[in-house]
């Protein structure tokens, strides 16, 4: 099981990342989409990447708006994998 990061420790690299939040045990981004099918397309692309890291994002989605909240349930907060998809997720064409 990974290590939980520290609070100091997922700020320090949440600074790395373009518009992610602490929120509580997870780290939480919203992206907003023209319409249903954008957004849609946008969380397959989510899926992909979280299959490839077998660690897999609590998805909102709202029409046009796809919340994505990431967070090691299994080790009880967060760990560097949550960081490491959330830069890959930014890499996703909007």
């Amino acid at each position: 099981m990974a290590d939980v990061l520290t609070k100091e420790q997922a700020e320090e690299k949440l600074i790395d990342l373009d518009e992610w939040e602490i929120s509580g045990k997870a780290i939480t981004k919203t992206f907003e989409f023209d319409g249903f099918d954008q957004a849609m397309d946008f969380v397959n692309h989510v899926a992909a990447a979280a299959e490839e890291h077998d660690h897999h994002p609590d998805i909102d989605i709202r029409y046009g708006t796809v919340k994505l909240s990431l967070s090691s349930h299994s080790a009880g907060g967060l760990t560097e994998i949550d960081f490491t998809l959330a830069a890959e997720i930014d890499e996703i064409p909007e």
